[in-house]
C-alpha cells in the first residue's frame, strides 16, 4: 500500500520541503508528495494538490501530515476531513500527535481537543495582530502598502489627466497600474504627509 505525504504552506517565501524532511526523518517512506500554497483559512477539500491527492490515494493507504492544521482551517473543518479519510479506510498520521490511531475513541477525543486549541490559536493570532495594528495606529504610524508615487507624481498626474491624458498613458509613464492611476483622480489629489 501507497504513502501519500502532504504539506501546505501560506506563502511562495516558505517552502514544504521542511514538511517533507520531517515526515522522512520519521521513518515513513512517501511514494506521493503533494504541497499546496495557499491560506491556512482555505478548507482542505478546495486546496487544489489536496483535491488531487483526494483522486488518487485509496482504500488501505496512508496519508502522512507533520501538524493537524494541515488537515483543515479549523476544528469542524479538519474533523470532517478526518472523517472523510475514515470513512474511506484510509490512515491519518499526524506525526505531532504520535502513534494515536485517530479512529478510536480516544483518537478522536484527542483530535477534537487539538483541533480546538488550533483555531483557539489561531483567533489569538489574529487578535494580537489587531492589537499591534490598533497601537501602531494610536501612535501616528502609517499602516499599509508604501505609496508608488510621491506628492510631486500625484499632483503631476491629476494635471496632466484634466489636461486629457488617458488613464492608460498616465500608469504607463509612471509605471504603476491603472488603479493606481484612477485612484488619484477619482478621489482627488492625495497628499502623502508621512
Amino acid at each position: 500500500m501507497a504513502t501519500f505525504g502532504y504539506a501546505r504552506i501560506s506563502t511562495k517565501e516558505q517552502t514544504a520541503e521542511n514538511q517533507r524532511l520531517e515526515i522522512e526523518r520519521a521513518g515513513y517512506s512517501v511514494d506521493y508528495w503533494y504541497a499546496d500554497t495557499i491560506t491556512g483559512k482555505t478548507c482542505a477539500t478546495q486546496r487544489p494538490q489536496f483535491g488531487v491527492m483526494l483522486g488518487k490515494i485509496r482504500r488501505g493507504e496512508t496519508l502522512v501530515v507533520s501538524k493537524l492544521d494541515r488537515l483543515g482551517r479549523d476544528a469542524q473543518d479538519i474533523m470532517a476531513t478526518i472523517r472523510m479519510l475514515a470513512r474511506s479506510e484510509i490512515a491519518v498520521v499526524v506525526l505531532q500527535l504520535g502513534n494515536l490511531d485517530l479512529g478510536s475513541p480516544a483518537g478522536k477525543l484527542m483530535l477534537s481537543m487539538l483541533a480546538a486549541v488550533a483555531e483557539l490559536e489561531r483567533d489569538l493570532l489574529v487578535e494580537r495582530t489587531q492589537a499591534g495594528l490598533a497601537r501602531a495606529k494610536s501612535e501616528g504610524k502609517t499602516l499599509g502598502r508604501p505609496l508608488k508615487t510621491n506628492n510631486v507624481q500625484r499632483t503631476d498626474i491629476l494635471r496632466k489627466y484634466n489636461e486629457g491624458d488617458s488613464v492608460s498613458s498616465l500608469a504607463r509613464s509612471y509605471s504603476v497600474s491603472r488603479a493606481s492611476i484612477l485612484s488619484i483622480v477619482k478621489g482627488g489629489l492625495t497628499i502623502d504627509t508621512r
